[in-house]
């Protein structure tokens, strides 16, 4: 959201550590801008990754075992098996030519440093760039610490064009003039400005406070006011560099410049994790003398200040706070005596807000909801952990947990919903009355990851425990019916028809949805085509009377694969295509395999086999993407109607086919299921990847394996590999030999 300045030199730099291997660390303490050089690296470096660029932040994030998660989450991909969520981010990353970005990896080091050397093990194209205030520590890591900005000495002559050459000056006025817009560097305050860099030492966010002090303080008051409190501030037994000390003192300066109702909303607002909007910090920082009536406001003065930024969005208003004046505020909470009390509210906004969310999930405010959940997701995260680590409290992280199950499963969170059930499970009595519904959710998600040894014993122990209860009867039973269909237990249409009855006998239209999807299925397959038609009919009516879009996509899937084998193939191709569209629409991955896959029985019920083909290559790797397979979530449609267009084209002809598809990226395969033309992938005589063909190029045009290692920011070595690949797979022993085959090629 503010620009850019200077720091060319370290930009480079940093980009020849880079190519010249595949792991890079800026280090330097908070303030230093390493994030800042980061996100320039990262911007210019760009154009040599053909898959792009990642930036994942980790200051939201406090357990360590969740950075996979973190990651899969950035690059897109979902949870659907119990195979570790970093098997599937390999697995994602490992024929990818990426830059990786991880930012602020100082509290999850061991965390990160683990998840760095699987990826650099396995995925030889990818690279990766961390932020950290120290060292990941591991082989290959080259190491770049971030300087501050450069000042200008004290002898030269104090002349403003010349001053304007000095990166620390130039931050000065920028932001200066950012909060004043009259300011300028002239020759009456110019002397004022370099004394100013010089006591900050040239330090990126110190210089941005102070900055921000230019609307009721000249530069001159600014460099006195800090010359006379920077000796004080810094002085005494701290064993922190000199410079780190300068930062504190100039956060310490800062804070003490800020009214006291300022300094409370600072310490305050540093309990959210990630962003937060005016309404959460209305609730959770207002009280103990400060109106809510003047958060707003005060949220406005700290943003002039430079201690919150908004975040870059055209939705609602969101804020943040930098990691450096976060932990400082954490401090002064803490020195306030107001932790636990701010933590708990914060806590009690999360559980309110979920508790809304859950009660209008079917209603056209889902989207919404979906979107308000992805922004606070960092926030739940911490309000779930609070209450597993405070004393007395888990029976709120197993209320909270148990909510929203759509929600997990959309964002493809799984793993992480199961690891907050089993955490509250652990921490609350046996005879809790929340445990029965607890344990069906935490079913509901292992049967999700075809875990099913895990899913009957949650269900047998809520079974226990339900007494009644007419809806905990029905829930579990709904459960114990997903777990038949997933079986092809013949018992799955029973069980899914006495829980649409007793979910619509109980009037929670938001419960009978899916158990509607499970039974129109069962039915269709038992042979009765007109009663799978109305269970999915009433599905439709339901989603629609509602706003409920989720289920809406799922019906649509359970309509094609109806109609696809028993029915109508005209009615199954016409639901594939409006559920694809409304699982785009909601960036639903998972849901997207599906109706590509149902888009392909739908080709080879055509007599299209070649469409078909092409289509089960398209959704390959949205099912690996998603951490599984169609022979696990889809088997029986799949294995009959890819055999069937095998069979058709031969295997010759299918491999080629699926191979386009496989290779199309996501608009082209959007694209195509919906009736565009096919990308030929590389043609059947060239044995290369892409990356290798792409080496390929830059031989032709002459270039050295250290030439090419610099262009596409990879190491030399992984240059050397990829050129000894491509000399075997071609069969030639010299470089001129696949100049000539690449020439031949382009011809």
């Amino acid at each position: 959201m503010t620009s850019y300045i200077g720091r060319r030199r370290e930009g480079a730099r940093a980009r020849q550590l880079l190519a010249a291997g595949r792991l890079l660390t800026l280090t330097g303490p908070g303030g230093v801008g390493k994030t800042r050089l980061a996100s320039r690296v990262m911007r210019d470096s760009a154009r040599h990754f053909r898959d792009g660029v990642v930036f994942v932040g980790l200051a939201e994030l406090r357990d360590p075992a969740l950075v996979a998660n973190l990651v899969a989450d950035r690059l897109g991909l979902g949870d659907r098996s119990t195979r570790l969520v970093l098997s599937t981010v390999v697995e994602h990353l490992r024929e990818r030519s990426l830059l990786l970005v991880l930012d602020n990896c100082e509290h999850l080091v061991d965390g990160c440093a683990d998840f760095v050397r699987e990826v650099l093990t396995q995925c030889p194209d990818v690279a990766v760039l961390t932020t950290s205030r120290q060292s990941l520590g591991i082989a290959g890591e080259r190491l770049f610490t971030v300087p501050p900005l450069p000042v200008p000495d004290d002898t030269g002559p104090c002349v403003p064009e010349e001053l304007a050459r000095y990166d620390s000056v130039s931050l000065f006025v920028d932001r200066a003039v950012a909060v004043w817009p009259t300011f300028a560097l002239t020759t009456e305050n110019c002397a004022d400005v370099v004394l100013l860099c010089r006591r900050l030492e040239g330090l990126p966010l110190a210089i941005e406070l102070a900055a921000a002090r230019i609307r009721s303080l000249s530069p001159g008051q600014i460099a006195e006011r800090l010359g006379r409190r920077l000796p004080l501030l810094t002085a005494g037994p701290r064993t922190a560099p000199q410079r780190q000390q300068t930062l504190r003192a100039t956060i310490d300066w800062s804070h003490e410049l800020c009214t006291e109702d300022e300094q409370a909303l600072w310490a305050r607002a540093s309990v959210f994790a990630g962003s937060f909007d005016v309404s959460a910090a209305e609730s959770v920082c207002a009280g103990a003398g400060v109106d809510s009536a003047d958060v707003l406001d005060l949220v406005d003065a700290l943003l002039d200040k430079s201690v919150l930024v908004r975040d870059a969005t055209d939705a609602d208003a969101r804020y943040r706070m930098l990691e450096t004046l976060r932990e400082y505020g954490q401090e002064r909470l803490a020195e306030s005596g107001e932790r636990a009390r701010v933590a708990r509210l914060h806590r009690d906004w999360f559980d309110r807000l979920t508790a809304t969310a859950d009660d209008e999930w079917a209603s056209p405010n889902q989207l919404t909801w979906v979107a308000r959940l992805k922004d606070d997701h960092a926030n739940l995260r911490a309000a779930l952990d609070w209450c597993l680590t405070e004393p007395g409290e888990a029976d709120v992280a197993l209320r909270m947990a148990a909510r929203l199950d759509e929600y997990w499963s959309l964002r493809g969170f799984i793993t992480e919903a199961r690891m907050w059930l089993d955490r509250a499970l652990a921490a609350t009595p046996e005879d809790h009355p929340d445990r029965p519904f607890a344990l069906g959710v935490a079913a509901l998600h292992a049967l999700w990851q075809s875990d099913m040894d895990t899913a009957a014993g949650r269900l047998t122990e809520a079974e226990k425990l339900y007494g009644e209860d007419k809806f905990l009867v029905t829930y579990l039973g709904y459960v114990r019916s997903l777990e038949a269909l997933i079986s092809l237990d013949l018992r799955t249409a029973e069980l899914a028809t006495a829980a649409t009855t007793g979910f619509r006998e109980l009037g929670a239209v938001r419960r009978e949805l899916h158990p509607l999807f499970i039974q129109g299925v069962a039915v269709a397959y038992g042979g009765d085509i007109e009663g799978a038609r109305a269970a999915l009919d009433r599905m439709i009516d339901l989603c629609e009377s509602h706003g409920e879009k989720y289920h809406r996509a799922m019906a649509m899937f359970g309509v094609t694969m109806v109609e696809v084998d028993f029915g109508d193939v005209d009615r199954a191709a016409e639901a594939a295509r409006r559920g694809l569209l409304a699982d785009v629409a909601m960036e639903n991955s998972f849901g997207e395999a599906f109706h590509v896959e149902s888009m392909a029985w739908v080709a080879d019920r055509q007599g299209d086999h070649t469409r078909a083909a092409t289509l089960f290559g398209a959704a390959a790797p949205l099912w690996t993407d998603m951490g599984t397979a169609p022979e696990v979530a889809v088997s029986m449609p799949h294995l009959v109607h890819r055999n069937n267009s095998r069979k058709a084209l031969g295997d010759a002809a299918f491999e080629h086919a699926h191979a386009t598809g496989r290779a199309m990226t996501a608009a082209e395969r959007r694209q195509y299921a919906l009736g565009g033309e096919p990308i030929e992938p590389n043609e059947p005589d060239n044995p290369l990847t892409q990356r290798e063909a792409e080496i390929a190029e830059l031989v032709a045009e002459g270039m050295t394996n250290a030439d090419i290692a610099a262009r596409l920011v990879i190491a030399r070595r992984t240059a050397d590999t990829h050129v000894g690949n491509i000399l075997t797979k071609l069969g030639f022993s010299s470089r001129a030999q696949i100049a000539a085959w690449t020439v031949r090629r382009r011809r």
